[in-house]
């Protein structure tokens, strides 16, 4: 880059001073000026877009070695599994091997059989509003019904005012 020192500027400053006359020099500062500063924010730009993408390049390198471990980690977790699932299903067929009186059925399918058959519990909120009682959602100001804009103006109007009257 280009290093301008104190003594460099006075003499391009002189030189100008001779070239252009002190009328037009303060204009022509000004020019410079903006010009520079332009070319500055155009440099910083790219500066910041050059940073960007090669810290979208580390993220990019970073993913994939996440992706990666991730899926290796899944891998053994697999493995595992289905090692558990093999010894379990071997002394689940052990115990059904040892006992062919049919009145003892496997563990594990009656299970499974229970499970499905039970419906998942649902909430009902409506039910559990209608459960307080009345004189509880009286003395805390529940509303218990609709009530139009009107209908509630005309409910805290204070009395001796008639409507309509301003």
């Amino acid at each position: 880059m280009i290093d301008f020192g104190f003594d460099k500027l006075m003499l391009i400053g002189a030189v100008a001073l001779v070239v252009l006359g002190p009328e037009r020099l303060p204009k022509v500062a000004r020019t410079v000026g903006v010009l520079v500063g332009k070319a500055q924010r155009y440099v910083s730009q790219v500066q910041s877009e050059v940073n960007r993408s090669i810290e979208l390049e580390e993220l990019r390198k970073m993913k994939a070695g996440v992706e990666e471990a991730a899926g290796s980690f899944g891998r053994s977790v697999q493995t595992s599994l289905d090692e558990a699932r093999d010894t379990l299903q071997t002394s689940v067929d052990e115990l059904g091997a040892g006992s062919r009186d049919g009145d003892h059925g496997s563990f594990y399918s009656d299970q499974t059989a229970y499970h499905h058959a039970t419906p998942p519990v649902r909430k009902n909120w409506r039910l559990k509003r209608g459960a307080t009682p009345l004189w509880y959602k009286q003395r805390h100001g529940v509303r218990r019904h609709a009530q139009s804009g009107a209908a509630r103006v005309a409910r805290f109007r204070p009395p001796g005012r008639a409507p309509g009257l301003r």
